[in-house]
């Protein structure tokens, strides 16, 4: 899987658990970017994340998440 197949798949999950057709994320995205993404939503996502490519993120892992990119890169390293 590519890094723009990932981000597709990311944008998609973003999508929906913002419930926002428009919303469009990019490696440098942060949670300072959109306004509803707060500390519950970082576990939605995380969860998200994990259900669609089927592993689990360790806790350095998921703390070290800064923003879609760092995302994306833990994605890669697992498929």
């Amino acid at each position: 899987m590519t890094r723009e197949e990932v981000l597709v798949k990311i944008n998609e999950i973003f999508r929906d658990a913002f419930d926002d057709e428009s919303l469009e994320v990019s490696d440098a995205t942060t949670a300072n970017d959109i306004a509803d993404w707060d500390s519950l939503m970082q576990m939605n996502l995380i969860e998200m994340v994990e259900d669609e490519f089927g592993f689990q993120f360790s806790m350095d892992e998921a703390a070290g998440l800064k923003n879609v990119g760092s995302m994306v890169d833990v994605v890669l390293a697992h498929c």
